[in-house]
C-alpha cells in the first residue's frame, strides 16, 4: 500500500494510483512523443489534443450541452473570486448575492465587495459556520447580477445537496471541492468553476465551465487576462497554462470516464465512504465531536474533534503510525479534517475508521 491511498489531506488531495503511475512515466519520457511532459510546448499539436480530451471527458461526464464553454484557468479559485463580478456584476443588473457559508465563500464575498457593491443572501457565521441555508428559500433581489455560492465548504465540512430547480438569477457555484465528485444539472448553472488540487489533479488549473450567453454581459475594456471571453476564444492557450496540471486532469478525467463508470458509480463509491466515516465517528458521540450539523454533513470533507488539542494530535501520530496522513485540520478552526475526496479509496477509510475507533475507545 502506498502512502498516497492514505493521504487524506484537504488538497492537494489524493490521486488515483493508475494516474501517478502514468505521470511518472510522462515526467521522464510521455509515450507518444519521448519528451518530458514539462518540457512540452503548449503549443505542441499534443497539447491541442490533450485539451481537447480534457474538454471532451468534461462534457461527457457533466453531460454539458453546446451552450455552455469550458475554459482551463489559473488563480485558482481565489482569482476566480475577483475575475467573476469584474466580468459579471455590470451596472445593468443589482448587486449580485453571496451566500457567506464558511470559510472560502466569506473570502468569495469579501473580494468580491473590493470590485462590486454587493449583498449578502445568506450569513451562517453567527451558527460558527455548522449549517446552512435552502438555496430555494433565500430572497434574492430578482435583478441581481448572479446568485453565488460554494457547494461543498472544505474547511467546516458542509455541503450543499444538488440543485433541484434554476432559481430567477444567474446561479454561479464554487465546486472546487466537490466537482465531479457526483452527476447534476448544469443547466441549473450559469457558471461552476473548480481548482485542481481536490478532485482534478495537481494545483495549477482552474477549470471554468461558463453559459456562453453569460458572456455577452461582460464589458470591454477588462485586461485581457481577465476577461473570460479571451480565454475561450483562445483555446485556453492565451498565455502559458500549466501543461503538467492540464495532463493530469485529463488522466483524472479518463479516469472517472472510463474506469470509475461516471459521476453514478463515483457518487455510489463516496456516499459508502463518509457512511463508514461518519459511522465510526458516530459510535464515538461524547468523545468526538463533529463540526458541521448533521443535516450538512459533506461527503468530501470531515471535519472532527476530540475536545482537545493535545487528544487531537495524539491521534494524528496514532494515524502516521498506520500510513494515514494529512488530518490536520484547518487553521482556522483546528482540529481534525479527513477529506474524501475520489481518489481515496474505501480500503484506506477503512483503515482510518478502524484507528479512530480503537482510538476512542481508550478514552470512554
Amino acid at each position: 500500500m502506498t502512502p498516497n491511498v492514505l493521504n487524506f489531506s484537504g488538497g492537494p488531495g489524493a490521486l488515483p494510483e493508475t494516474v501517478l503511475e502514468q505521470a511518472r512515466e510522462a515526467i521522464v519520457a510521455l509515450p507518444e512523443t519521448g519528451v518530458s511532459v514539462l518540457g512540452m510546448s503548449h503549443r505542441s499539436e499534443w497539447f491541442r489534443s490533450i485539451l481537447a480530451e480534457a474538454e471532451q471527458n468534461l462534457r461527457a461526464l457533466l453531460g454539458l450541452s453546446d451552450g455552455y464553454a469550458i475554459t482551463f484557468l489559473q488563480g485558482g479559485s481565489s482569482l476566480q473570486f475577483a475575475m467573476i463580478p469584474m466580468n459579471f456584476a455590470t451596472a445593468a443588473f443589482a448587486p449580485p448575492e453571496y451566500v457567506s457559508s464558511g470559510y472560502w465563500s466569506d473570502r468569495a464575498t469579501s473580494e468580491a465587495a473590493k470590485v462590486t457593491a454587493t449583498n449578502v443572501a445568506w450569513d451562517g457565521r453567527a451558527t460558527g459556520y455548522r449549517c446552512l441555508p435552502d438555496l430555494d428559500e433565500l430572497d434574492v433581489h430578482g435583478s441581481a447580477a448572479y446568485l453565488h455560492y460554494v457547494s461543498n465548504e472544505t474547511v467546516e465540512g458542509l455541503q450543499f445537496p444538488n440543485c433541484e430547480r434554476r432559481p430567477n438569477v444567474p446561479l454561479i457555484a464554487d465546486m472546487s471541492s466537490d466537482f465531479l465528485s457526483r452527476p447534476l444539472r448544469p443547466d441549473l448553472y450559469s457558471m461552476m468553476y473548480a481548482h485542481a488540487q481536490k478532485n482534478l489533479g495537481p494545483a495549477g488549473v482552474t477549470v471554468a465551465v461558463l453559459e456562453r450567453s453569460l458572456l455577452e454581459r461582460i464589458p470591454d475594456g477588462l485586461p485581457a487576462i481577465l476577461d473570460f471571453r479571451t480565454h475561450i476564444s483562445h483555446g485556453s492557450n492565451f498565455n502559458t497554462p500549466p501543461v503538467f496540471a492540464i495532463y493530469v486532469l485529463t488522466l483524472v478525467t479518463r479516469w472517472l470516464r472510463f474506469e470509475v463508470g461516471g459521476l453514478d458509480a463515483m457518487q455510489a463509491v463516496n456516499m459508502e465512504k463518509a457512511r463508514r466515516l461518519y459511522g465510526a465517528l458516530d459510535c464515538l458521540d461524547g468523545v468526538v465531536s463533529i463540526h458541521a450539523a448533521s443535516a450538512w454533513r459533506s461527503q468530501m470533507n470531515v471535519a472532527f474533534t476530540f475536545g482537545d488539542s493535545r487528544l487531537d494530535n495524539a491521534f494524528i501520530a496514532t494515524a502516521r503510525e498506520r500510513g494515514i496522513v494529512g488530518l490536520e485540520g484547518h487553521r482556522s478552526i483546528g482540529g481534525l479534517r479527513a477529506s474524501l475526496y475520489n481518489a481515496v479509496t474505501p480500503n484506506a477509510v477503512d483503515v482510518l475508521a478502524d484507528a479512530l475507533v480503537e482510538f476512542g475507545a481508550r478514552r470512554t
